[in-house]
């Protein structure tokens, strides 16, 4: 297998953790390069359903080193949380201090992170984003205001100290005087560090240089990333994006590798659309059918557990993630959630309602997205159950038209099908 980053190509949640389990067989190495615990990771082995926030999707495997690169924040009590819901279904605390490892460069996730992301929340009132409120966007709103804890600063009291001693005092006045909340002591701060430092000591990789070294000359490697290109702090539907970068460009720098170690990039690609939280949606439904996606399709948030917005597959959206996104090749999740639909829409293009023009790209300003109405092609249903195809030629003649339809609109080829949620499931191209 090629060095491949696994890209989430819509608004996330497109089932990329199935897809980098299943590539990870074939892996020595799997890192997450972007994100936090706000992300939701599900693989199901043996019908045994693992939900992943933090954890790269590849640790149920032996013998694989799965790290949580520099490029992640990290909020060590909600690792630990997953660590140990982990555990309880059976993988080993040992296997985790032997595979698991952690880049010492990530930054960390304190209290007064959380205590802002939940109050601007609130601030935003109906302009909301639409985080979590884990405290991604503040943490990585310090790492680039050079004003984060990093969790090689945990192992060290002085530069600890140090560090407190500038960066306390005027969190503490934002926190007052900006958020109108509790400022927290330097004792409180210590206390809270000295905990992280406890749950993070086994896995903390401190030898990440010349371990990295070697496993980029002798190892495979799979690059996971969290949320979706259409996310992206740059490239997303900004301003309700994520705080980082899930495009493929980004693995590179948040696994401390270099673009040159990618050679290969998978999009993930649910059959249809949904997204959690604010934002532009053009293709989404709110009748019946967009109600059907997501009760056939069971679309929660495994982070959050809201109901996920649901809609036809927008091929507009998707050209884009494939071009800004550096995707070489695609997987179709979730085929089997339109098994019984008689007809299914693709949104080939967006008509602008006001002056009746036929946009084929993708209008960045997402202000702008009221003006649209996606154009759809109908394709006819399959009508049948294909969650027990093994091979491409076994779906049903119209399965195979419609992923047709969507490799001609991609652009790119379709390299892997999942019928199910099963490793089993899955069709390889």
């Amino acid at each position: 297998m090629k060095n491949t980053v696994v890209v989430g190509a819509q608004f996330g949640d497109e089932g990329k953790a199935k897809i980098t389990d299943l590539l990870a067989q074939k892996a020595d190495f799997i890192t997450r390069f972007q994100g936090g615990s706000n992300a939701g990771h599900t693989v199901v082995v043996n019908n045994k359903k693992y939900a992943f926030h933090l954890i790269p999707s590849g640790i149920l495997y032996e013998n694989k080193i799965c790290m949580i690169g520099s490029g992640c924040v990290i909020k060590p009590d909600d690792l630990k949380a997953e660590i140990d819901n982990i555990t309880a279904q059976g993988v080993s605390i040992e296997h985790f201090k032997k595979c698991l490892k952690i880049s010492p460069l990530a930054h960390i996730t304190l209290k007064y992170h959380c205590d802002i992301d939940g109050y601007s929340e609130s601030e935003l009132g109906k302009n909301k984003i639409g985080t979590t409120k884990k405290g991604i966007g503040p943490t990585y709103t310090d790492k680039y205001a050079r004003s984060g804890i990093r969790v090689e600063d945990l192992f060290n009291l002085e530069t600890l100290n140090k560090k407190l001693d500038v960066i306390l005092p005027k969190k503490n006045k934002e926190l007052e005087f900006v958020y109108n909340l509790k400022p927290y002591s330097k004792e409180e701060i210590l206390a809270e560090c000295e905990l992280y430092r406890e749950i993070l000591a086994p896995y903390v990789d401190f030898d990440w240089q010349e371990n990295l070294l070697k496993i980029k000359q002798e190892k495979t490697i799979l690059f996971e990333g969290a949320q979706g290109v259409m996310l992206d702090i740059d490239y997303g539907t900004y301003p309700y994006v994520t705080s980082s970068n899930p495009i493929s460009a980004g693995a590179g720098i948040g696994a401390s590798m270099g673009p040159f170690a990618l050679q290969e990039a998978v999009g993930v690609f649910k059959a249809y659309m949904t997204r959690v939280g604010e934002g532009a949606f053009i293709t989404e439904l709110l009748d019946e059918t967009g109600e059907k996606l997501r009760s056939t399709g069971a679309e929660f948030g495994v982070t959050t557990g809201r109901p996920r917005r649901c809609g036809w597959f927008d091929a507009v959206s998707a050209r884009y993630s494939v071009l800004v996104g550096g995707l070489t090749t695609a997987a179709i999740t979730k085929l089997d959630v339109l098994d019984n639909f008689e007809k299914i829409k693709v949104a080939t293009a967006y008509k602008n309602k006001k002056t009746g023009e036929i946009e084929k790209n993708y209008p960045t300003n997402v202000y702008t997205h009221t003006d649209y109405e996606p154009v759809y092609e109908t394709l006819e249903g399959w009508g049948e159950d294909i969650t027990n195809c093994k091979t491409y030629n076994e779906l049903p003649i119209n399965a195979r038209k419609y992923l047709q339809k969507l490799e001609e609109l991609l652009g790119i080829k379709i390299s892997i099908i999942s019928v199910g949620p099963d490793r089993e499931q899955t069709i390889f191209i």
